[in-house]
């Protein structure tokens, strides 16, 4: 049972995390790369949310989305 907790271990420390160690790094050398790049992803992500939010709404003005209480097969 503990190879199964080392492994998740190894997988986040060694695997999903390294981009964020290399920017931890970064910015101990360059302040303003660092957080340039942070920024970039902020707005990346913020023009996502937006295009989302603007879907809902063309689907909310159209009357094509279904918000009934069966609109979903696990409701019935």
């Amino acid at each position: 049972m503990t190879a199964f907790f080392k492994a998740i271990q190894y997988f986040f420390e060694n695997i999903i995390f390294v981009p964020l160690d290399a920017i931890r790094q970064l910015e101990l050398s360059n302040w303003w790369v660092a957080n340039t790049i942070t920024w970039i992803m902020i707005f990346i992500l913020f023009g996502f949310f937006f295009y989302w939010i603007g879907q809902l709404h063309k689907f909310n003005k159209e009357k094509t989305e279904r918000i009934d209480a069966t609109a979903h097969s696990f409701f019935k």
